[in-house]
């Protein structure tokens, strides 16, 4: 569950983001998209209350997970990071790594690496822990189609699982339209377009976001 109600977040004499109105119900997708810098990474991390409003309220259901663009690995091994904190959940960690293809990898230095492999190893560290509310900064920003598949899969049965409500934001029209059930497009930090995916891509409502879609490879 989220509610944003006037929420404002100012740099100086910038506004980076103004939301008048924002809210999901529990168990609902939201994509974000917009081009760089329209306030997508912002949002999130005001949802996540990693960032404090300029202005405005922000109301979000706990347990909350919040997974940043740029990943990161632990020292140790792969399975060592997926279990950091947690305890007798190993049999889980390596069904997760399974599924996101990394099982062979469970016994080698997690900074070893790829970009794409270590953005699916961030993912098992959230994934192996239950949440209401799952925030993703470009999650499959760094993986190739294949691995950008079984992300959106493990997002899909993580949220049947758990019916957390899921805000990812993304570059990609393939994530708004296989993994959301809404859409909402930022322009200049305020919202340009809120609905259903396809129906928002199929029929952009104005020449800004004509334009916006025409720019996506669908």
């Amino acid at each position: 569950m989220i509610e944003v109600h006037d929420l404002k977040k100012t740099y100086r004499d910038r506004t980076v983001l103004d939301l008048p109105e924002l809210s999901m119900r529990q168990g609902e997708t939201l994509a974000l998209a917009g081009a760089n810098g329209s306030g997508k990474t912002t949002l999130l991390r005001l949802l996540a209350g990693a960032l404090k409003p300029t202005a405005g309220t922000v109301k979000t259901a706990a347990p909350m997970l919040f997974l940043p663009q740029k990943s990161y690995a632990f020292r140790g091994t792969v399975l060592q990071n997926v279990l950091l904190g947690i305890n007798g959940q190993k049999q889980q960690a390596l069904d997760l790594l399974e599924k996101l293809e990394l099982l062979s990898l469970a016994d080698k230095k997690a900074s070893s690496l790829s970009g794409g492999e270590l953005q699916r190893l961030a993912l098992c560290r959230l994934l192996i822990r239950p949440c209401n509310l799952l925030l993703l900064d470009e999650p499959t920003s760094s993986c190739d189609p294949q691995s950008a598949s079984l992300v959106l899969q493990a997002l899909e049965d993580y949220r049947k699982e758990t019916g957390c409500t899921l805000v990812l934001s993304t570059h990609t029209p393939r994530v708004a339209l296989e993994a959301a059930d809404r859409l909402l497009i930022l322009r200049d930090g305020k919202a340009e377009a809120d609905g259903a995916p396809q129906a928002l891509l199929q029929s952009p409502g104005s020449d800004w976001l004509r334009a916006f879609v025409a720019g996506w490879r669908i």
